[in-house]
């Protein structure tokens, strides 16, 4: 099968829009018509309802999504196994969400590019249910989360714990006072979901949620507030009084895990790289 008709299915399936779709993947919008209708006549069932140009998937369109993404993800590493260099033997696919890179992944990457003579790395940022789905297909190698997938086949290590402090622009800020202030709400996962509704459910209601430290940290200091965010990535605002730790307020721990198939291929490897990102 032509992979071109799965990206352009998946291109329309996320615009939900033939034309906006022909300009992002610089097509016209007949030939992505046309390579929909190609899709449909192989698989034999309508992908889209075209209702008064609300285009939204069929239920079979809904089925394809998750394999046509898992189709396209194994085709580009296969790709790049096979086009790998001289200089390297193997490649490896770690992923992780916005925050983990942000809080801790990010300053492992370099560390983990000298110790691995020979790989080539492929580092994504994906979501829990993603990363679980490519760990199953085989086209990731390690899912780096707080939250693991509770399979047989997969094996599960402790990596590191995070800590999350509560920060505020203001000096000597009460927890009460910070209830006061514009809050910035980062999405640390369920664990951390439940214990932020149970313990500070007085905080108002976010300015701002994001799935990102880094932005969370960004709009802190450009608009003042509070926010919860890792000590790692904190450091040098705390030093220099940028922000300022809400007093009274124990920070909150938060276990980071690796997660891979215990079969895989690529095991030796795996297991070295899960030795130097828990350094």
């Amino acid at each position: 099968m032509d992979t071109d008709l799965l990206k352009t299915f998946l291109e329309v399936s996320r615009t939900r829009h033939f034309g906006k779709a022909a300009e992002n993947l610089y097509l016209t919008r007949s030939a992505v018509s046309f390579r929909v209708k190609q899709l449909e006549g192989i698989l034999g069932v309508e992908l889209f309802e075209r209702l008064r140009n609300n285009i939204h998937p069929t239920p079979a369109g809904e089925r394809l999504l998750g394999h046509a993404e898992a189709v396209l993800t194994a085709w580009e590493r296969a790709k790049q196994d096979i086009s790998l260099s001289q200089n390297h033997t193997t490649q490896l696919t770690l992923a992780a969400g916005h925050n983990i890179w942000d809080a801790y992944l990010q300053q492992h990457l370099q560390p983990l590019h000298l110790g691995l003579p020979g790989a080539a790395l492929r580092a994504e940022i994906l979501t829990s249910t993603i990363m679980t789905r490519q760990l199953i297909e085989r086209t990731l190698d390690i899912a780096i989360t707080f939250e693991p997938p509770k399979l047989d086949e997969v094996e599960i290590v402790q990596l590191a714990q995070i800590e999350l402090s509560l920060v505020s622009d203001k000096p000597h800020a009460s927890l009460q006072e910070a209830q006061q202030q514009a809050y910035i709400k980062v999405d640390w996962g369920t664990a951390f979901n439940i214990m932020h509704a149970q313990e500070f459910s007085l905080l108002p209601v976010p300015v701002l949620h994001t799935s990102s430290a880094r932005i969370a940290l960004d709009f802190l200091l450009n608009n003042g507030g509070s926010a919860f965010l890792p000590n790692a990535l904190i450091i040098q605002a705390l030093s220099d009084k940028k922000l300022n730790l809400v007093q009274g307020v124990q920070s909150i721990k938060r276990t980071l895990y690796a997660a891979y198939l215990g079969k895989s291929e690529r095991l030796l490897q795996i297991e070295q790289a899960i030795r130097l990102l828990s350094n």
